[in-house]
Order: C-alpha cells, then structure tokens, then sequence
C-alpha cells in the first residue's frame, strides 16, 4: 500500500511537473504575441498621424504628407514654385512676390495647430506652421495658400491664372509712370527693341488694346495678347529711361513703369546700338569723265537722303562724302555695322540697252559664315537682334519701290547673290540702281535736281518706315 502511494505520489508529480514545462513551453509565445499586438497597435496609430498622400501641384501630380489629418509638402517638392531656405530654426519661403517666415516646430502635434504665429510677408498670424519628418522640412498647405495667395483644398493646391486688368497712367514733371495692374505676381521680362521698350509679363492673359496716356514722355502704350504672356509696348523717347519695378499687396500686384528724361540711362553698348540703329549709305563712285553725266549723283541723291533722315533723330553714315572713292575695306566695315546699308550707283556697260530704275537685293550666302549661322537661327531669342533674315532686304526694297511708284517713277527688282559688300551686311541691304548712263531718258532724269530730291526723299521714308515697323515689331 505504501509502495502503490508513492508510485501514485511519483505520477501526480511528474504530472505536475509536466503541466508546469508546458506553462513554461508556451508563456514565450504568449509574449511574443502580445507584444506583436501592441507593435500593430501602435502602427496604427503612428499610421494616422502620418500618411502620404496624392496631391496636384499647380497642375501637376507630387506627394504630399498628411501629419495628424493637415496636409503638409516637402521643401524639395516645392522646388520649381518657390524657393526654401532655412536658418535659426525659421523657414523661408520666397516666390510669386511674397515672402513668407514660419518657425520650425519639431512636435509635429503642435505644428498643425492654429497656436503658432507665422510672418507672411510683412504680417504675423495664427495658422500651421513647419516641421519636420525623417529629417525633410515640411510645410503646410493651409499656411502657403493663404500667404502665397492660392487656391487649396485637399489634394489640390492651385494658382489662379494671372491676367492684366487694368492700365493707367500719371504725367510728371521729368517722367510718366505707367501702372499695369495683375491679380497675382508675374515675372517681368523687360526688352529693348529699337527706339522701344517692351515688357513681357510672363504667362498673364490680357486683351489686345491701344492706350492714349496723359503724359507727355509715354504718349501711347500697347498691349498685345501672346503665348508666353502679355507684351506691353511703349516707345522710348531719345534720351530717356526707365525704371520697372513691382508693388504686391492683398489684392494682387501692380507693375510700375517710369519712362523720361529724369530717369538716368544706364544700357550696355550693344544695346544702345539696337535703340538707335545705324543707316549706311554708300554712294558709288563713277570714273572720271563717264559719259552722260556731269554730276556726282550718287553723292547729291545720298546727301539729301542722310540730311533728311538724321533730322528726323536716326543716325546716318556715308561711305563717302567727298569724290575720291573710298577703301573697299572700310566700306565693308560700315556695312559690317549698319542696320540698313544701301548703295547707289549708275548702271554702265558698253552695248546695254537699258534704262530706268532697279533694286538689287542680296540674297546669296554671307563672307562671314557666323552671319549665315544667325540666320539658321532665326526665331531664338535675341537672333533678330544681330542678323535679320534676307526677306528683310526685300522688305525694304518693296517699301523703296513704293515711294518710287507714288512720285511717278517705276522701279525694277532683282535678287542678286554677288553683290560682295551688300554680303558684308548682317541686316537689310540693297543696292539703288538710280539710272543707266548709256540712256538718254535716264540721262535727262538725272539731270533734273527735282528729280533726283525726289528720289533722296523717297529713299529716306522707305529706311524710316522699314526701320520704325521693325521697332513697332520687336526687332531691331
């Protein structure tokens, strides 16, 4: 009996133990469970304070991060609208004519909150401020939009589009100011072209429209509809300049324009060449004792031309003034320089029988290949600028025989590609054939100074009109 209760007591003790290796086998597993629950837990919460979230950008698609149901976007992705800076725990964000000042908070909780004070541009108010994840500087939505003067709502962050609205205009004692008035800021690209200045308010709408000012430097302003934004153009009286700078308030932003001679001149040389372009004119000079001619026509004709245009304000060169003929390489030195280079000779070939008036245009390659490069790329930016295209020779030349045509006098026209001085010049060039001597017609109309002042004078409207519909046009 005793040796059957100790076996009973040695089975209920092994059993014992048994049960207690197995409570020992699976408390492990119940811990791992059980922490396993509390990580899921608190992911799931982590994960409803931070999400990422899909979001349009001015039109297009980034990342956004949504830190305790707010809306924020890294500094990174706000790149290419304005620009991030950092320093002494204060972010700064520059871009569309604001500037924006908010701290950096690193509880991110407290940074969603309406408790913080932010700058934006040079007023302080309640709304979300900075912080930062994993390192990145974020900032919030709400706080851009109200301070860059967009349109937000979740996912969506906007930019209304920029349009011109108004112009207007205030006469002063030494200089006029014009005000172009914008919903929101603009980039503004200014331009000198010719005797004119034209400001292109970057991707801003506008209807096309003439304004008449009040004032007595800037007497007319035209606004021109464009793909790449408003074009606002104004003529630049001679001596004048000008200043351009931006006004930003609440409601949207001005443009201000002071145009006259109270406002210093400060360009570079080159572009005082464009505002005030060089006229060549290059009368031949004819043997001596050639027959049927008595006179040094081509020197009178371009003489009269010169006078006529340089009191009009543009400026002139002759070639030669006197009746030694000049160097060939400084006529080609002036052509090189001209924005209009014209030659005038007389037709005279032994046998010929011709007569009358014609235009010669080049229209062959250039001697210098730099010249035939700038034409291949006409349409960049600032081509126009330095080499015209060869249509503009006969632009100038449909304008010459024009003004021929109103006193009376037909005139012909030929392309020509081996005129070698007209090849020198990077712009329009011709050359005037004003008559054959060999003709007695020709002969008789040389002779008569009437004649000859009319064709002087025909000469010099066409350069004047040629000239001035460039500058109107945005070239040179």
């Amino acid at each position: 009996m005793q040796r059957g209760r100790h076996s009973g007591q040695q089975k209920e003790g092994r059993l014992s133990r048994r049960r207690n290796h197995q409570d020992i086998r699976t408390a492990p597993g119940g811990l791992k469970k059980a922490a396993l629950l509390g990580l899921l837990t608190l992911a799931g919460l982590a994960g409803a304070q931070f999400t990422y979230t899909q979001l349009s950008l001015v039109g297009r698609s980034a990342q956004g991060i949504s830190v305790y149901g707010k809306e924020f976007v890294g500094s990174s992705t706000l790149s290419r609208l304005v620009q991030v800076s950092e320093s002494g725990g204060i972010a700064r964000v520059d871009g569309l004519g604001h500037v924006l000042l908010l701290p950096i908070d690193e509880d991110q909780q407290r940074a969603t909150t309406a408790y913080n004070t932010v700058q934006l541009d040079s007023v302080r108010v309640k709304a979300a401020t900075a912080t930062r994840q994993d390192g990145k500087l974020l900032l919030p939505l709400t706080t851009l939009a109200q301070g860059l003067g967009a349109q937000y709502t979740p996912g969506q962050f906007s930019l209304a589009p920029a349009a011109l609205s108004g112009v207007s205009s205030l006469a002063g004692r030494e200089s006029d100011r014009i005000v172009l008035t914008l919903n929101r800021n603009v980039t503004v690209r200014e331009e000198l072209l010719g005797n004119s200045l034209r400001l292109t308010l970057v991707g801003a709408s506008a209807s096309t429209q003439n304004y008449t000012t009040r004032g007595v430097f800037l007497p007319r302003v035209q606004v021109t509809a464009a793909g790449g934004g408003a074009r606002v153009t104004l003529p630049l009286p001679v001596g004048s300049g000008y200043r351009v700078y931006t006004v930003q308030d609440a409601a949207g932003s001005r443009v201000m324009l002071d145009v006259g001679p109270g406002i210093p001149l400060n360009v570079p040389t080159l572009l005082v060449q464009v505002r005030k372009p060089l006229i060549v004119l290059d009368p031949a000079s004819l043997p001596t004792g050639s027959p049927g001619v008595s006179r040094d026509v081509t020197l009178e004709v371009a003489r009269s031309a010169a006078e006529l245009l340089s009191k009009s304000g543009w400026q002139v060169r002759l070639t030669r003034d006197t009746a030694s003929a000049p160097e060939l390489a400084a006529r080609e030195d002036l052509a090189r320089q001209s924005d209009v280079f014209v030659s005038l000779d007389l037709g005279r070939f032994p046998g010929m029988a011709r007569s009358g008036v014609t235009l010669y245009e080049f229209t062959g390659q250039a001697p210098a290949q730099i010249v035939n490069a700038y034409r291949q790329a006409q349409g960049e930016p600032l081509v126009g600028q330095v080499v015209s295209e060869l249509s503009s020779s006969r632009t100038l030349s449909n304008l010459l025989r024009g003004e021929l045509k109103s006193d009376g006098l037909a005139a012909g026209q030929q392309p020509q590609s081996r005129l070698l001085v007209l090849g020198e010049a990077p712009k329009a060039a011709l050359l005037l054939e004003l008559g054959w001597t060999q003709s007695r017609a020709d002969q008789q109309r040389l002779a008569d100074g009437a004649k000859t002042t009319q064709m002087a004078t025909a000469l010099a409207r066409a350069v004047a009109t040629y000239l001035t519909a460039r500058a109107n046009a945005g070239q040179s």
